[in-house]
Order: structure tokens, then sequence, then C-alpha cells
């Protein structure tokens, strides 16, 4: 999150500045089978030469806007899910290794 190419176009797609690290969460089975399914729903990430193409969604985390980034890299773990917004979001919701979370894609 912290290239300047990638502040840019989160600021102009998900509407605002991420902070420059994510929070990872694992996915059950279940959830990577609706991850899949969006995947066609996402607004893109258009990369700088050298990097990856991505995709990004509005979602909501524990009633905040945040965002969820989805890296289009070989190897990816498709049981991983990026989560961004304008804080440290482990930080803010106060989680722990293990926290169970409920992330909502907003259209």
């Amino acid at each position: 999150m912290g290239l300047p190419w990638v502040k840019k176009q989160v600021e102009e797609k998900l509407g605002f500045i991420p902070y420059p690290g994510t929070l990872d969460v694992r996915l059950t089975e279940e959830s990577v089978k609706l991850k899949k399914a969006l995947a066609e729903d996402g607004v893109d990430i258009m990369p700088e030469a050298g990097f990856y193409h991505g995709k990004c969604y509005k979602a909501s985390l524990k009633g905040l806007n945040c965002g969820i980034v989805v890296p289009e890299v070989p190897g990816y773990p498709e049981d991983k899910l990026e989560i961004i917004g304008p804080w440290n979001l482990r930080s803010k919701l106060h989680l722990s290794d293990g926290d169970a979370v409920e992330v909502k894609v907003v259209f």
C-alpha cells in the first residue's frame, strides 16, 4: 500500500488514502468460494511496469468503511484476503492473531 501508484488508485476508486499495510485474513472454505464468485465484479488496479494487476472492492469491517485488495499474483493463496483502510485496522479494531472478523463487500 506504500507504492504511490497504488495509493493514488485506491484513493480514486475506494475513496480513501490507504494506511501502508494490510490486515491479512485467512478465509474459511465457504468464504473462498464467495471470494471466487466476486472475481469478475472488482474494480481494476492497473499496475506500473514490473508489477501485477489486482482487483479492489469497497467493504465494511465492524462498521468501518474499508477495502479489499486481491492481487492477481501467481501462487497467491486463495484463502488469503487483504483488507485495507485509512488506518492500521489491527490497532483501530484491537484485533489479535486468530480473532474472527466478518467483512462485508459493499456494492
